[in-house]
Order: C-alpha cells, then sequence, then structure tokens
C-alpha cells in the first residue's frame, strides 16, 4: 500500500499523508512517558512505515529527553540515503534539572538556549540540516503542565517575546541549519504576529474528533499557503478502538494517560463515539482507527497526519487512513455521535 503525497504548504516539500509520530519511542522514564519501549521495535517500525511510503517523521528533543531523535537518528542510519525520510523536530521545551527526568520542562525559546537544542538535535539524528524546526510551545517561560491560572514565580526570567523567538527561528533558516520553520500550539494572533516577521511554513496543532478547536488556525493557515500537519488524530490511542476501562486500568504505571481526563472521567462518552465509528468503518472495510484519521485529514487546510505506532503490526490498522473517502452521510453520523464541547 503507498500513501500519497503531496505539497507541504509553500515549502520545497511534498508529504505522505500520514507521518510517523515518535513520542512514545521516547521511552518511560520521562514526565510524559508512555510506559516501556523497546528500541528495537521503534527501529522496525520506522522502516516499515518507510517502506509504505510514508516520508517523513515528526519528533523533539522534549520526548524522552533525547531519547527519542536518538532512535529516529539510528533509524536513518539503517537506511539507504535515497530512501531516509524528512525528519521533523522541535525546539523550545528545557528540563530545568536533567537529573529529574519526572519533572515539568520549561517553555524557554531564548536564542542561545534555542541554539544549543538544535545542535544538540543535529547531532542525536546524525544530520546536517533540520528538514522542519518547530516552536513546541510559546515562550511564555512557564512550566509544560501548569493551568494558566497556576502562579509560576519563575516564568519571567525564562519569558521571550514571539517576535524575539521567531526571528531567532528565521535566521536559523537563512544560515542554512534547518530547511523550513513552524510553529505548534500556537493561537491565530500568534500565527499572524509571526506572519509579520517571517514566513510560518507550518503548523502543528491538536485536532481529533475529541480536540476540535483549531479550526480557526486551519482556516488562517489555509488562507496563509501554511502547511499544517496535525497531532494526535487518534487521540493517545482513544480513538483506535481497542480501549475499555479494563485496558486503561492495565496500563503502566509509567503511562501519563492513566492520570488524563479523557482515559478516566471522560472514557465512557470518548467510548460511545468509538462504537459509533465501527459501522462506518465495516461500510469502508477499513478500521476506527482509519476512519479517525480520515477525518482529521478531511479538514480544510490539513496537509498530513501525525500517528504513532510502537510496533510494526500497528501500521497496518491505520495505514490506509489517507485513501480512506468519507461520504457526506458517514460526516453527519459522525457529527451527531460527538461529544459535546461541555462534556469535553
Amino acid at each position: 500500500m503507498s500513501v500519497p503525497s503531496i505539497p507541504l504548504g509553500t515549502t520545497d516539500m511534498s508529504i505522505s499523508r500520514l507521518g510517523f509520530g515518535a513520542w512514545a519511542v521516547g521511552g518511560a522514564d520521562w514526565k510524559f512517558g508512555w510506559g516501556p519501549q523497546d528500541d528495537a521495535d521503534s527501529i522496525a517500525t520506522i522502516t516499515a512505515l518507510v517502506d509504505s511510503g510514508v516520508n517523513w517523521i515528526d519528533t523533539a528533543p522534549a520526548y524522552g529527553l533525547g531519547h527519542s531523535e536518538e532512535v529516529v537518528g539510528k533509524a536513518l542510519a539503517a537506511l539507504p540515503e535515497a530512501d531516509r525520510p524528512l525528519v521533523f523536530t522541535k525546539v523550545g521545551l528545557v528540563w530545568p534539572d536533567d537529573a529529574d527526568r519526572t519533572g515539568f520542562p520549561r517553555k524557554v525559546m531564548r536564542a542561545g538556549s534555542v541554539r544549543e537544542e538544535v545542535h544538540a538535535s543535529l547531532r542525536r539524528l546524525g544530520v546536517d540540516r533540520l528538514d522542519l524546526l518547530q516552536v513546541h510551545w510559546p515562550g511564555d517561560g512557564r512550566l509544560a503542565g501548569l493551568e494558566d491560572d497556576e502562579p509560576d514565580p519563575e516564568s519571567d526570567r525564562y519569558a521571550t517575546d514571539l517576535a524575539d523567538y521567531w526571528q531567532t527561528m528565521a535566521d536559523l533558516k537563512r544560515e542554512g541549519l534547518v530547511r523550513a520553520i513552524g510553529l505548534s500550539n500556537h493561537d491565530v494572533g500568534q500565527l499572524a504576529a509571526a506572519e509579520a516577521i517571517a514566513h510560518v511554513d507550518t503548523l502543528q496543532p491538536p485536532y481529533s474528533l475529541l480536540q476540535r478547536d483549531a479550526t480557526p488556525e486551519l482556516e488562517w493557515c489555509a488562507a496563509h499557503g501554511t502547511g499544517v500537519i496535525v497531532y494526535q488524530p487518534l487521540h493517545s490511542g482513544l480513538l483506535t478502538g481497542t480501549f475499555s476501562k479494563e485496558r486503561v486500568d492495565a496500563l503502566p504505571e509509567a503511562d501519563w494517560r492513566r492520570g488524563a481526563p479523557d482515559f478516566t472521567d471522560n472514557l465512557a462518552q470518548n467510548l460511545a463515539l468509538v462504537d459509533a465509528l465501527r459501522p462506518i468503518a465495516a461500510a469502508h472495510d477499513t478500521s476506527v482507527s482509519s476512519i479517525a484519521i480520515a477525518w482529521a485529514l478531511a479538514a480544510r487546510g490539513v496537509t498530513g497526519a501525525i500517528v504513532g505506532a510502537r510496533r510494526p503490526d500497528q501500521i497496518t490498522t491505520w495505514l490506509d487512513a489517507a485513501t480512506v473517502t468519507l461520504t457526506d452521510d458517514d460526516f453527519a453520523r459522525i457529527t451527531k455521535a460527538l461529544p459535546s464541547p461541555v462534556e469535553q
């Protein structure tokens, strides 16, 4: 099965409509780990995806505090140069104390810190240039994971204005260290402010049937030639059709999902949505996963979707998502089954 490709915004790259998300391959021993992960399985999964036509990987230094990038680097080194996928990574999440891997990272976008991260990513990935560098979160200096109304007295020490950090990103592109620059988790106002300084090549927002509030950003991107790669279209596995209360209860202690509201308080209503997707999947002779991803890919402005996998056999459950065409009736049935925003 071959995954179709389309241009990524106004960049010189074309990407497959599905990309590999390397969050889970970062391993278990950090704040947002997914539980134990075998590196050999991760590399085999990347190889299988490349063989299937997936031509890009999305990773970040934050995933396993560098381990995800190291694993991706090993996978790239094992592939013939002509077959190597594009590598997209991020910058801006820094652990205040490397010894405390289970603490919260801080959102740091100071120029010196950004450049240190970029050079470290290049080393771990074993490449001379990053195909896409993305700002992971707005550089407000706060600890990642705090609610907006929670005080963070140290944030002012690390905060950087968007104009300053986006100029740093533009400088890195001009210098040739990165091929394209993008933003992740930024809103329309921030996109517009960045665009006034340098073109926003890409945006990476969360977008799934259970997190649908990125529509204004998608519309902005469609109007400005900005490519969009959405993350968590399967909502961290919840929309795969394989979850139940029993499976949630059996997740490893090191899996961050054990305490996430969508896997606890909201689990029943979310599984009801999954059940509503099953007959649609059956009608298309595909999986619930593929229906959920196809819904995200159908949104105006979306270029590609980031999908994770931890073993090669898992990719067969969603690899056809890019070729599934949902009907008007499918969309209507899905919309009727969606939990209301208030419930979420």
